[in-house]
């Protein structure tokens, strides 16, 4: 289980504020899947608690990170120029 807190008034995780308590958590139900499940808990935003389940299935294809391309205007170059030797092997 992973329990976030201490969100600042610069954080936007769905419309959250400083009082947001994020709960993860990733659970195994089968060799191919993996659940992530999230709860949202902010009682100065939200009228309730919610929570969603995104089932994640195993892949053999190659997957590539993006979140830490925030910024990174080279990075449309850099998928094109990949694409591209993919095309051509």
């Amino acid at each position: 289980m992973i329990d976030t807190t201490h969100f600042t008034a610069n954080t936007n995780v769905r419309g959250g504020d400083e009082q947001l308590r994020l709960t993860e958590r990733l659970a195994r139900v089968d060799p191919q899947t993996m659940h992530y499940e999230f709860t949202v808990d902010d009682p100065t935003a939200f009228t309730r608690t919610w929570t969603g389940l995104l089932p994640m299935t195993l892949t053999t294809e190659p997957m590539f990170e993006y979140a830490c391309h925030e910024g990174n205007h080279a990075l449309m170059d850099i998928l094109r120029g990949a694409r591209y030797e993919e095309t051509h092997r």
